[in-house]
């Protein structure tokens, strides 16, 4: 018969249709009103609220793309390759002007590049052992390097608001459990005092993330099982949260706008809440109630508030204002829930993102 599909050819065809489509990474821009998906078949970015696609670059023009970061929402996107199918090295970061519709500058390593941070005067490139500062996007120049921990998740954290007093970098420190601060306007070429760190567990670090305003820490271990908010000027632990009493992989923490309230999410597939300025608001255990003292687990601080998404799937979440929270998901799944002081939580969106679609190229 003319034009039969063999049924492994068929298989084969559909394989590389779901592969095309397979998602890398997810990274929200600097007040999470648009995100970035990374993907075998290049790059997609949408808007969070409503919820549209703003552009795309194919995998003709960019190849597969690993890891991406946005600046705010100009038109400057850097670039990691990764994937079945890059178009330039792993080593390597490429800056994307959308309006001049090219390459406009490139960064080069000795080893492959984890994750980038865009900043509006700095890029910021995380390698598995060193984390360099460049000047960007004008005479961009390297300003600084530091040495890290082993890193291989390129884990790091940029405060996002220019306004703020200090613009903190916060990575994995040297010592296990421990997160070191250094302040981009300040520090210089030569980093000769004592390292501003602060010890946040007895295992290594699994997630960090800093509140727009540059003044609150919080980590989560390789464990899972607790985040802990923390002063940055006083070093000084604020609150403990637990998520659960299962060890769990943390995926994401981020702070609402006013820093009132904070939000995780894990592979167990839900998405946690809690209450930072108003603690009272956090579920309690039942014997902490009754005024036993039984030990932290008892006493701990449960979330204020939860939702599922789909389990063992990778998701990031940020607030969209002070009272919802939107989950993305690595399925391709687009989450929006609602919450009150009381705990209540309702959904208010879903679709998938990944149906939606805008022809026109970035």
């Amino acid at each position: 018969m003319v034009g039969a599909t063999h049924p492994k050819d068929s298989m084969s065809l559909r394989h590389r249709m779901r592969l095309k489509q397979q998602v890398l990474s997810l990274h929200f821009n600097q007040d999470y009103g648009i995100f970035a998906c990374c993907m075998e078949n290049g790059l997609r970015i949408f808007n969070v609220e409503p919820l549209t696609e703003e552009g795309h670059l194919s995998v003709e023009a960019v190849g597969s793309i690993r890891s991406c970061s946005l600046l705010h929402r100009t038109n400057l996107i850097a670039l990691v390759a990764g994937g079945t199918m890059p178009k330039f090295a792993e080593n390597t970061i490429l800056i994307y002007d959308d309006l001049k519709k090219k390459f406009v500058l490139e960064f080069t390593f000795t080893s492959p590049v984890l994750s980038v941070r865009l900043q509006r005067d700095r890029l910021i490139a995380v390698l598995q052992n060193q984390v360099h500062v460049f000047s960007f996007p004008n005479n961009p120049r390297k300003l600084f390097s530091v040495d890290t921990r082993n890193n291989p998740q390129g884990l790091v954290a940029v405060s996002p608001l220019i306004s703020s007093e200090r613009q903190l970098l916060a990575f994995p420190g040297m010592k296990v459990g421990s997160v070191q601060l250094l302040d981009l306007l300040t520090t210089e070429a030569d980093i000769s005092s004592a390292p501003n760190c602060i010890n946040a567990h007895r295992t290594d670090i699994a997630c960090i993330a800093l509140n727009q305003q540059a003044s609150l820490l919080a980590t989560a271990s390789c464990k899972g099982t607790l985040v802990r908010v923390f002063d940055v000027y006083s070093k000084v632990q604020l609150v403990e949260l637990r998520r659960g009493s299962d060890p769990a992989t943390l995926y994401c923490i981020n702070f609402s706008p006013d820093s009132d309230f904070l939000c995780c999410s894990s592979d167990k597939g839900t998405v946690h809440i809690f209450a930072l300025k108003e603690t009272r608001l956090n579920r309690r255990s039942t014997f902490s109630k009754m005024g036993l003292s039984l030990g932290t687990y008892v006493e701990s601080q449960w979330a204020l508030a939860n939702f599922t998404v789909p389990p063992e799937c990778a998701c990031i979440c940020a607030f969209i204002n002070n009272s919802s929270v939107a989950a993305i998901c690595m399925d391709g799944t687009f989450h929006k829930y609602l919450f009150t002081s009381d705990g209540n939580c309702n959904r208010e969106a879903y679709d998938v993102f990944l149906d939606i679609c805008n022809d026109e190229d970035l």
